[in-house]
């Protein structure tokens, strides 16, 4: 995971953690609290979501420009062979 990937889910974590203790602290009643609590949990899972989609999107991204790159030497190197074999026939 690069620097910036490693920032954020740092973020993310540290927002939950601060909105749970905000919340069980806060002067409300049981099942008001419960709410916010599940309000919270879902708000932090959508984000996770979002966070594990951008990352699977960069993965995609970077395996595609792998496979490209590999292609191309494959390429260029069958060329080179087949130039070798001509000149050596």
């Amino acid at each position: 995971m690069n620097d910036s990937g490693k920032v954020v889910t740092a973020l993310l974590a540290g927002l939950a953690a601060g909105a749970v203790l905000g919340i069980l602290f806060a002067p409300d009643k049981g099942s008001e609290t419960r709410d916010k609590l599940n309000e919270s949990l879902a708000d932090l899972g959508e984000a996770i979501k979002e966070r594990a989609e951008e990352q699977f999107d960069q993965l995609n991204d970077l395996k595609e420009k792998v496979l490209s790159a590999v292609r191309a030497k494959i390429s260029k190197t069958e060329e080179s062979l087949d130039e070798e074999i001509e000149e050596h026939a």
